[in-house]
């Protein structure tokens, strides 16, 4: 079975934790907020995400980074071996839109990740007034891939988008399995 390991960084109290167990089917840590510490990770299987990759599933790490600045130290260990990021911010907090340029900066750009590799997810946390849908990202967020995320309205658009990029990072895998595969051979 192929294996992923996809970063869910981003500012505190964005809403990792809640798109991590929403995404994975999770029902640890409903309720309150509690701040992750260092980092959770959650397993989630998905048998046949992409119809070409043979009838093999996928088993994601979905790695729950804390957005506390107070563990960078760790962050070199956590972006080791992985195979996507997802930034997620709270598009209501301008704090928030400054902050993502930095978790671009520091777990896109500092590893060999191609922006492809990268999602950015603008959450509205419940109640939000949600009318943040022309957000102006500046460069180089504006290239990559931008999803809003509303749990309350339309969770299952959410869970589309987000199979949407784990098929996309699948195909990357397999691509470069083969590239390194036809390397062994030639």
């Amino acid at each position: 079975m192929l294996r992923a390991k996809v970063l869910l960084v981003g500012p505190r109290q964005a809403g990792k934790s809640v798109l991590a167990n929403f995404v994975s089917e999770s029902i640890e840590g409903i309720g309150s907020y509690s701040p992750t510490q260092g980092v959770r990770i959650l397993e989630y299987e998905k048998p046949n995400l992409n119809d070409n990759s043979k009838g093999a599933g996928c088993r994601f790490e979905l790695w729950d980074c804390s957005g506390d600045q107070k563990f960078e130290t760790c962050w070199p260990a956590l972006m080791k071996d992985s195979h996507g990021v997802i930034i997620i911010f709270n598009p209501e907090l301008p704090s928030h839109l400054k902050e993502i340029e930095m978790w671009y900066s520091c777990f896109v750009q500092q590893q060999p990740l191609l922006d492809s590799q990268c999602l950015l997810v603008a959450h509205h946390k419940p109640g939000s007034a949600g009318d943040t849908e022309n957000l102006s990202l500046a460069y180089p967020l504006n290239k990559l891939k931008l999803i809003h995320s509303n749990l309350e309205e339309d969770p299952e658009d959410v869970r589309m988008e987000f199979m949407k990029y784990f098929r996309s990072i699948i195909t990357l895998i397999n691509e470069s399995r083969e590239r390194e595969e036809m390397s062994i051979i030639s």
